[in-house]
């Protein structure tokens, strides 16, 4: 073969060839601090330094910076002013602090879900709901209540209240929860109850009774914790109000 065809040749191979995009590069480190960090191999507190990642994975610093951005919005990474990163508390006492965030964000959701709902809104909690009462394990049970807690959420036609909520609700960290209340019989036939007589409350646009079911249910899951938060030594670090 002639010079001149073997490089048209080449130039056709590489012609086949796609820019990687840095955002491709990106969302592969997020996945691999992502792992370390809820497999607990990056300790809670841990500096995360944006020089040192980039030489470990080989990469320049700016899908790392990203990756180390989004690890943020979900609550697994801490931003320091003029520090940097660090790996974030993930364990029960940051819960209850989480847990707090939801007793004061989700009542407010609900009841703006009862004023701004569409049917395919309502339609998305009602499969929630028929997804966690069919559920027949913890992992699945957990992740349609969280679906069910989107939904509400996404239905306010409000997107920063829907990434303020999944930053507040890590599925791995909550599942990992989920497996020590597992352990009681009826927790999962309460959850549903609740959920759907949120959904009717939310659909006959009622946003007061919303407001209040939403409240009382999150205060159920606090006060569920509170006592195991003591017990571990985190602290009551939420007091629960009484109910009406």
């Amino acid at each position: 073969m002639s010079q001149p065809a073997a490089r048209a040749d080449q130039h056709d191979t590489l012609a086949r060839l796609t820019p990687i995009a840095t955002g491709t590069v990106a969302a592969l480190a997020y996945e691999q601090l992502r792992a370390l960090i809820l497999s607990g191999e990056m300790a809670a507190g841990a500096r995360l330094s944006q020089l040192d990642l980039a030489e470990r994975l080989q990469i320049s610093r700016t899908p790392v910076r990203e990756a180390l951005r989004r690890l943020t919005g979900e609550g697994l990474v801490d931003a320091l002013p003029q520090r940097g990163f660090r790996v974030a508390d993930l364990g029960l006492d940051a819960v209850m602090r989480r847990l707090e965030v939801r007793r004061l964000l989700e009542p407010g959701i609900a009841r703006l879900a009862a004023e701004r709902a569409s049917a395919t809104d309502l339609a998305a909690m009602r499969e929630a709901v028929r997804a966690e009462r069919a559920a027949r394990d913890g992992e699945a049970a957990h992740d349609a209540s969280r679906a069910f807690h989107m939904a509400l959420a996404r239905s306010t036609q409000n997107t920063e209240l829907v990434i303020t909520l999944e930053s507040k609700w890590i599925i791995e960290v909550g599942r990992r929860l989920l497996s020590r209340r597992a352990v009681e019989p009826d927790w999962q036939e309460r959850d549903v109850a609740e959920h759907g007589a949120i959904v009717e409350a939310v659909q006959a646009g009622d946003g007061e009774l919303a407001e209040r079911l939403m409240r009382d249910h999150v205060n159920e899951a606090v006060g569920h914790w509170n006592p195991i938060a003591r017990h571990d030594g985190a602290g009551a670090l939420v007091q629960v109000s009484r109910r009406e």
